[in-house]
């Protein structure tokens, strides 16, 4: 499943709730009848948006069954998911995310850098969580530094700023 956004918090005494976007495609997936998924304990659970409209730029979403303040609240911080079955077809410039996990990260020059275990943050504001032979290291997801992505061949070359790659052997010192 792949992540289209995080309920930030209730919105209203009804059960409508605001959501953070983590999509670049809010209109499709943030409209009556669409289903999102949310994981609760160790279980997805289907949530069928009952009235959307958009606010300062994010959606503000009721979902059926989702009536008062309370189970709203119970939902915040809640990642909404879809299949990624479901995702649209991107052009080939283009990815998604969650494609990124488990690609080679390289330099420039072809040098081994380490893989990339997840992405964080937001869409304003990505990085790659790389695992390296010296630990983690955190690069912006910049078209200045990720110079070239490869999904299908799943290799990221990157050209870091003097200093990014050994930012956590100063940090343990």
């Amino acid at each position: 499943m792949a992540v289209v956004g995080r309920i930030a918090r209730p919105h209203g005494i009804r059960g409508q709730v605001v959501v953070n976007l983590e999509t670049d495609f809010p209109d499709e997936r943030f409209q009556v009848g669409a289903e999102l998924f949310v994981k609760r304990a160790t279980d997805m659970e289907r949530l069928v948006i009952s009235t959307v409209r958009f606010q300062s730029g994010r959606p503000v979403v009721a979902f059926e069954g989702i009536d008062d303040i309370t189970a709203a609240a119970a939902l915040a911080g809640a990642e909404l998911r879809v299949p990624v079955d479901r995702l649209a077809k991107l052009p080939p410039e283009m990815f998604y995310r969650h494609d990124l996990s488990g690609c080679r990260v390289e330099r420039t020059d072809g040098s081994h850098v380490g893989t990339v275990t997840e992405v964080e943050g937001t869409l304003a504001g990505s990085r790659l969580v790389v695992s390296t032979d010296r630990g983690e290291v955190l690069v912006p997801l910049a078209a200045e530094i990720c110079k070239f992505v490869d999904v299908a061949g799943k290799r990221i070359v990157i050209e870091p700023p003097e200093g990014l790659l050994e930012v956590n052997d100063r940090a343990r010192r």
